[in-house]
């Protein structure tokens, strides 16, 4: 590794170029992994939550706005319970709302159904749990705006009221606003436009926008067996967020924009070192006069490019994470996590190593006396 220490030490000033374009895509690719996450966080976090095993929808359904158009009849829930495989089968309601509170709070706000009792009721982490109509359980994230135990809720237009009873642990967010958690009688209601005092057509109770299926452990329910029997279209909880507001247009745009930024690192440390390779012909021709095999050479410039690639990513993954930690404190869905940091810098190391190595090859048909000037 004499050339490759040596062309490090002399020539800096070209090394530490490169070095901080390399540590600029490492920066980069902390933002969009820690970008990614915290979208994903703000758009489905309240489903992610979910003790939910999948979801069944109205049949033939949307796929990617099924929680907007579903409307399935409550019966349903009990034909789900019956398959085989499934510990229980609830009825599930979600509808946005725009709301406020008594301290003029405006809010908008995912109201998510569910029987009060039943294994969909959330915990309350402050305050206390549902337990009837009238009340609403907020995640815990409404505290940083000025909500509190025993405000007051109201749905704007119909004038629906709910008393905060309690709030969720975290973040709980569907389609980017808050979720708040109610009983399924009221929310039929909501959903129905129902104010409040009007009499309630009987038929407003036989509705839900999905039944949530909780299965047994580890058992394999057979999804395709169970919408046959109770006609509805089923999506497990991981696909079921393709289903919220936007969910699929974002991760997919980010996602194309990290490809783009591994190819582009990809082919920027290539062009690079292809330069250095060419100008360092004379040098390794004369290290192949001398003797030096092609794995030498090859392992000499391979064993370069790692350190100039590990220490510059090292630098931008470090101060990527710096603002990560500012970032994270502001209004901007973000949220850094180790394993997507993690795998993003690996995969800028495996592929500047790769574009290195397309560059480096090179070496291999280098001829000694062509390089010398020998045919002169």
């Amino acid at each position: 590794m004499f050339l490759a220490w040596r062309e490090l030490s002399f020539a800096r000033g070209r090394f530490v170029l490169m070095g901080s374009v390399v540590a600029l895509i490492g920066l980069l690719m902390v933002l969009l992994s820690g970008l990614s996450v915290g979208l994903v966080n703000d758009g489905v976090s309240g489903l992610q939550k979910l003790p939910v095993s999948s979801f069944a929808f109205q049949d033939g359904v949307d796929k990617t706005s099924a929680f907007s158009r579903s409307v399935v009849g409550v019966e349903t829930a009990e034909t789900w319970a019956e398959q085989d495989g499934v510990e229980d089968a609830t009825p599930f309601g979600n509808s946005l709302v725009n709301t406020r509170t008594d301290k003029d709070v405006d809010i908008d706000m995912a109201l998510f159904g569910v029987e009060e009792g039943s294994w969909l009721s959330p915990e309350a982490t402050d305050g206390a749990d549902l337990s009837g109509p009238g009340q609403i359980v907020v995640a815990g994230t409404l505290k940083d705006e000025g909500v509190a135990v025993g405000d007051t809720v109201e749905i704007d237009q119909i004038g629906t009221k709910f008393e905060v009873v309690g709030f969720l642990d975290g973040q709980h967010t569907y389609g980017h606003v808050d979720v708040g958690y109610v009983d399924l009688r009221t929310w039929q209601e909501i959903r129905a436009g129902v104010r409040p005092g009007e009499p309630v057509p009987d038929h407003v109770y036989d509705d839900a926008t999905a039944v949530a299926v909780k299965y047994d452990a580890d058992a394999d329910v057979d999804l395709a067996a169970g919408d046959k029997a109770a006609e509805t279209t089923s999506m497990t909880l991981k696909e079921s967020y393709g289903a919220s507001p936007g969910y699929t247009a974002e991760t997919s745009t980010l996602q194309m924009i990290q490809v783009f930024l591994y190819a582009i690192s990809a082919l920027v440390v290539g062009a690079f070192f292809t330069v250095v390779t060419i100008q360092r012909r004379h040098e390794i021709a004369v290290l192949r006069a001398m003797g030096a095999s092609t794995r030498y050479l090859l392992r000499d410039s391979l064993t370069q490019s790692a350190i100039l690639l590990i220490g510059s990513s090292a630098v931008g993954v470090a101060i990527g994470l710096i603002l990560g930690a500012l970032i994270s404190s502001s209004p901007m869905p973000f949220a850094l996590e180790a394993a997507p940091v993690a795998v993003a810098t690996v995969l800028l190391v495996v592929l500047g190593m790769v574009g290195a190595a397309a560059a480096v090859f090179r070496i291999t048909r280098v001829d000694p006396l062509t390089a010398l000037g020998g045919n002169r």
